[in-house]
C-alpha cells in the first residue's frame, strides 16, 4: 500500500488509507458545510494527480467531514471577487470542480455522500462512478436562483443520467431532492444507506468489490466509460464559451443574487440582455 504521499498544504483534507489499494480523501471545512475554498481545491487537485499516477492505489473515495458532503462553491466570496473572470476560468478549468467534476480519471472514484451536496458538490457527486448516500442527504444544482450556472460538468452529467426533462426539472426549478429520490427516480445515487455513519463503510465495502477484480480490467473498462462522454467534455466547452454564457457573468442579474444571497433576500431581477 502507497504510504508515502504529497501532504495536503492546508488542513482543508484529511488522507486516509483505510484499506489495501484505496485512498479516502475527507473534504474538511465542516464549519462551512465544506464549501469549497481555493486551498481545498489545490490540495484536491495535488492529491488526485498523485493517486492516478500510483499504481499501489486503484480505488478513491471522496467524502465530507461533519453534517454536508459539500455546499458548492462560497458565493459570498464570489461577490466580493467579482464574476467576470468565471467564463474564462471555466474554459481553462481541466478537472472542475473540487478537481473531480470535470476529471477524466483512469480509476474508479466512488462518492460517500454523508450529507447535502448542492451546486458544484453536486456536480462533483454526478461524475464519481459509483455514489453511496445517507437518506438524509439532499442533492441540488440551484445555481438558476442565484444567477449563475452549473458550468463544471454538471449540466451535460445530470442530462445523461436523468434524460432531459428530469434534468431540466431540478437545474430549470433550481428543485432540491432527496437521496431516495436521486437514487429511484434521478439514477444518480447507486445506494441509499440509513445512517450517515454507514457511508463511508458501505463505500469500503464496494472498493473492496473492485479492487478484488483485475485491476487492468478494471481500468479498461473505466477507459471504455470515459470514452462514451469525450463528445460531450467538448459539448461542455462550447457552451461555455457562448456569448449568452458570457452575458450571464458579466450581466447585472449575477451580481444582484449573489447579494440577495449574501443578505438573505429575494432577488429582484431586471430582463435579460437581447440574445
Amino acid at each position: 500500500m502507497a504510504r508515502s504521499h504529497p501532504q495536503p498544504e492546508s488542513g482543508f483534507l484529511l488522507v486516509e488509507f483505510p484499506q489495501e489499494h484505496v485512498i479516502l480523501l475527507t473534504l474538511n471545512r465542516p464549519q462551512a458545510r465544506n464549501a469549497m475554498h481555493p486551498d481545498l481545491q489545490n490540495d484536491l487537485e495535488m492529491l488526485m494527480d498523485w493517486f492516478e499516477a500510483e499504481p499501489s492505489l486503484w480505488v478513491a473515495i471522496i467524502t465530507g467531514a461533519g453534517r454536508g458532503f459539500c455546499a458548492g462553491a462560497d458565493l459570498i466570496s464570489w461577490d466580493k471577487t467579482g464574476s467576470s473572470n468565471l467564463q474564462t476560468n471555466a474554459l481553462k478549468s481541466k478537472n472542475g470542480f473540487g478537481s473531480i467534476s470535470l476529471r477524466q480519471c483512469p480509476k474508479p472514484i466512488i462518492a460517500a455522500v454523508n450529507g447535502h451536496a448542492m451546486g458544484g458538490g453536486m456536480e462533483m457527486v454526478l461524475n464519481c462512478d459509483i455514489v453511496v448516500a445517507y437518506e438524509g442527504a439532499k442533492f441540488g444544482l440551484p445555481e438558476t436562483q442565484r444567477g449563475v450556472l452549473a458550468i463544471q460538468g454538471g449540466v451535460g452529467d445530470l442530462e445523461r443520467a436523468a434524460g432531459r426533462q428530469l434534468a431540466s426539472e431540478l437545474l430549470l426549478l433550481g428543485r432540491t431532492i432527496t437521496a431516495r429520490e436521486a437514487h429511484s427516480r434521478f439514477g444518480i445515487v447507486t445506494t441509499v444507506v440509513s445512517n450517515p455513519t454507514d457511508v463511508v463503510p458501505a463505500a469500503l465495502e464496494l472498493a473492496k468489490k473492485i479492487t478484488n477484480a483485475s485491476p487492468d480490467a478494471i481500468q479498461a473498462t473505466k477507459l471504455g466509460l470515459l470514452m462514451q462522454k469525450r463528445d460531450a467534455i467538448e459539448k461542455r466547452r462550447e457552451w461555455v464559451a457562448t456569448r449568452e454564457v458570457g452575458s450571464v457573468f458579466n450581466g447585472e442579474n449575477i451580481k444582484e443574487g449573489l447579494r440577495a444571497f449574501k443578505e438573505k433576500r429575494k432577488p429582484r431581477w431586471t430582463n435579460p440582455a437581447k440574445l
